[in-house]
Protein backbone atom coordinates (compact mmCIF):
# COMPACT_ATOMS: atom_id res chain seq x y z
CA UNK A 1 0.00 0.00 0.00
CA UNK A 2 1.28 3.24 -1.12
CA UNK A 3 0.29 6.45 1.25
CA UNK A 4 1.38 10.17 1.18
CA UNK A 5 2.60 10.21 4.17
CA UNK A 6 5.81 13.04 5.24
CA UNK A 7 8.05 13.02 7.62
CA UNK A 8 7.31 15.41 10.09
CA UNK A 9 9.29 17.47 12.44
CA UNK A 10 10.67 15.40 15.13
CA UNK A 11 7.71 14.25 17.53
CA UNK A 12 9.27 11.94 19.81
CA UNK A 13 13.21 11.30 20.45
CA UNK A 14 15.06 7.92 20.77
CA UNK A 15 17.67 7.95 23.54
CA UNK A 16 20.65 6.32 22.23
CA UNK A 17 19.95 3.11 24.09
CA UNK A 18 16.46 2.86 23.15
CA UNK A 19 17.15 3.58 18.96
CA UNK A 20 19.85 0.79 19.53
CA UNK A 21 17.28 -1.54 21.23
CA UNK A 22 15.00 -1.32 18.88
CA UNK A 23 16.52 -1.53 15.72
CA UNK A 24 17.71 -5.16 17.29
CA UNK A 25 14.32 -6.12 17.48
CA UNK A 26 13.34 -4.82 14.41
CA UNK A 27 16.10 -7.24 13.02
CA UNK A 28 14.73 -10.23 14.98
CA UNK A 29 12.00 -9.73 13.41
CA UNK A 30 13.22 -9.87 9.47
CA UNK A 31 9.93 -8.39 8.12
CA UNK A 32 10.01 -5.87 5.48
CA UNK A 33 8.58 -2.30 6.18
CA UNK A 34 8.72 -2.57 10.43
CA UNK A 35 7.97 0.43 11.92
CA UNK A 36 7.62 0.98 15.77
CA UNK A 37 4.13 2.40 16.56
CA UNK A 38 3.75 4.80 19.63
CA UNK A 39 0.34 5.83 20.64
CA UNK A 40 -1.52 7.10 23.51
CA UNK A 41 -4.99 5.20 24.93
CA UNK A 42 -7.75 6.40 27.09
CA UNK A 43 -7.21 3.74 30.16
CA UNK A 44 -4.67 3.37 32.90
CA UNK A 45 -4.84 4.30 36.64
CA UNK A 46 -4.04 7.64 35.74
CA UNK A 47 -6.02 8.37 32.21
CA UNK A 48 -4.12 7.55 29.88
CA UNK A 49 -1.32 4.95 28.88
CA UNK A 50 1.44 4.18 26.30
CA UNK A 51 1.32 1.68 23.95
CA UNK A 52 4.13 0.76 21.76
CA UNK A 53 4.34 -2.44 19.13
CA UNK A 54 5.51 -3.02 15.79
CA UNK A 55 3.59 -1.91 12.45
CA UNK A 56 3.74 -2.39 9.16
CA UNK A 57 0.84 -0.30 8.44
CA UNK A 58 1.03 3.63 7.45
CA UNK A 59 -1.69 5.78 7.57
CA UNK A 60 -1.50 9.24 5.77
CA UNK A 61 -2.01 11.19 9.20
CA UNK A 62 0.90 9.91 10.97
CA UNK A 63 3.91 11.66 12.26
CA UNK A 64 6.83 9.87 11.37
CA UNK A 65 10.23 10.18 13.42
CA UNK A 66 13.55 8.63 11.85
CA UNK A 67 15.95 7.79 14.33
CA UNK A 68 18.80 6.04 12.63
CA UNK A 69 17.56 2.85 11.42
CA UNK A 70 14.46 3.49 13.22
CA UNK A 71 11.17 4.48 11.93
CA UNK A 72 8.40 5.49 14.31
CA UNK A 73 4.93 6.39 13.85
CA UNK A 74 2.08 7.95 15.60
CA UNK A 75 -0.97 8.46 14.74
CA UNK A 76 -2.45 12.01 14.74
CA UNK A 77 -4.28 11.63 17.92
CA UNK A 78 -1.66 10.23 20.28
CA UNK A 79 0.67 13.07 18.63
CA UNK A 80 -0.82 15.57 20.73
CA UNK A 81 0.14 13.81 23.98
CA UNK A 82 3.51 12.84 22.68
CA UNK A 83 5.02 16.16 21.35
CA UNK A 84 8.43 16.78 23.11
CA UNK A 85 8.51 13.48 24.81
CA UNK A 86 11.87 11.02 24.89
CA UNK A 87 11.49 7.27 24.47
CA UNK A 88 14.32 5.44 26.91
CA UNK A 89 15.74 2.10 27.44
CA UNK A 90 17.23 1.09 30.50
CA UNK A 91 19.01 -2.69 31.17
CA UNK A 92 19.98 -2.35 34.86
CA UNK A 93 19.36 -4.70 37.80
CA UNK A 94 15.98 -2.77 38.93
CA UNK A 95 15.11 -0.44 35.86
CA UNK A 96 15.08 -2.61 32.31
CA UNK A 97 12.86 -1.55 29.59
CA UNK A 98 11.34 1.32 28.01
CA UNK A 99 10.20 4.41 29.32
CA UNK A 100 8.79 7.54 27.91
CA UNK A 101 10.03 10.75 29.37
CA UNK A 102 6.87 12.90 28.24
CA UNK A 103 6.69 17.09 29.07
CA UNK A 104 2.96 16.65 28.23
CA UNK A 105 2.26 14.67 31.51
CA UNK A 106 0.82 16.49 34.32
CA UNK A 107 1.11 13.61 36.75
CA UNK A 108 1.55 9.44 36.62
CA UNK A 109 1.47 6.51 38.12
CA UNK A 110 4.38 4.22 40.08
CA UNK A 111 4.29 1.62 36.95
CA UNK A 112 5.23 4.33 34.85
CA UNK A 113 2.78 3.35 31.81
CA UNK A 114 0.03 5.57 33.02
CA UNK A 115 -0.42 9.54 32.68
CA UNK A 116 -2.72 12.20 32.93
Amino acid sequence: MTTTEHPTQQLIALGSEAETKIAQLLADEQEENLSLRVAVRAGGCSGFSYEMFFDTESNPDDHVTVSGPVTVRVDSASAVHLAGATLNYSDGLQDTGFSIDNPNAQSSCGCGQSFS
